[in-house]
């Protein structure tokens, strides 16, 4: 995925029945569909389905099975309800009649209510730090392997810009926190409905890895599998892509093969427009 074009061509879905779609996919490189495409896809998929001036707020998903990048994947749209101020929506993706991710929607009116939030955290500005490729310059030459595996999962149209330079030819543990601003590379047009499907995608980046960051003394000599388990996302406030918004994250917890990150994204305002949580596989091949 070269440009802004490419992740837009991505996430338009083909409508091949009033509540059904098809998605192509991106070309990744370890062959399996990525998590964020599904989000973005699936949220797609929904919105062609709700009136104009209801906005998401919230989405719940589970990623059932790995899918294959060289199938297509079918998304089914049931409109489980139409309120006064909510829509409710469920969608089921679908690759060879096998179900790879489900998830629900929530669209509601802009209305007027209470208003309050937590603080942005304090870091640096973003137009002094380094973008993620550069960072792993650190790691070309001591960890070849892991920065060819981070190298290749770098998503071209989105810029991240880490606060924190956790790449080092030592990888020592470090504690499960980490802040990184991203923004779209090129003009992207102001569409909020457009905003959130391509933030959905971007927000599968970044978040396991932050679950890994104490235990890699541990995992930098060894294989080990990761994968999404569910995500959730909820649309506070309305942003902007085309300018830097933080994501802060944190993972409270692993055990059990499951690790549990978080997430609350501030733009550059300090305004709270999004909160996030992920769960996720991670297995040390023995």
């Amino acid at each position: 995925m070269e440009n802004l074009a490419d992740l837009l061509a991505i996430l338009k879905l083909e409508k091949t029945s009033e509540t059904g779609f098809r998605g192509q996919n991106y070309i990744t490189p370890w062959r399996i569909v990525f998590g964020g495409q599904v989000l973005g896809q699936s949220l797609h998929a929904a919105y062609e389905t709700v009136p104009s001036g209801r906005f998401v707020h919230s989405l719940h998903g589970y990623f059932i099975l790995p899918g294959n990048v060289d199938t297509p994947i079918d998304y089914e749209v049931d409109i489980t309800r139409d309120g006064g101020s909510f829509n409710t929506r469920r969608v089921v993706a679908k690759q060879d009649g096998k179900t790879i991710f489900v998830a629900a929607f929530s669209f509601q009116l802009e209305q007027e209510g209470l208003d309050h939030q937590i603080y942005m955290p304090n870091v640096v500005s973003p137009e002094i730090l380094m973008t993620d490729l550069e960072q792993l310059e650190d790691i070309k030459e001591s960890h070849p392997m892991l920065y060819l595996r981070l190298s290749r999962l770098h998503p071209n149209p989105i810029e991240f810009r880490p606060v924190e330079q956790i790449f080092s030819k030592e990888m020592k543990k470090l504690a499960p926190f980490r802040h990184v601003w991203i923004r779209s590379r090129e003009k992207l047009e102001q569409n909020i409905r457009l905003h959130h499907q391509v933030l959905a995608f971007a927000s599968d980046y970044n978040l396991l890895g932050t679950a890994l960051l104490p235990h890699r003394e541990t995992l930098i000599n060894q294989n080990y599998f990761i994968a999404s388990l569910d995500h959730a996302m909820w649309f506070h406030r309305s942003y902007d892509l085309n300018n830097w918004i933080l994501i802060a994250m944190d993972s409270p917890s692993a055990c059990n093969s499951r690790a549990l990150t978080r997430a609350n994204i501030f733009s550059k305002d300090g305004k709270l427009v999004v909160s996030l949580a992920q769960e996720g596989l991670i297995r040390v091949m023995r």
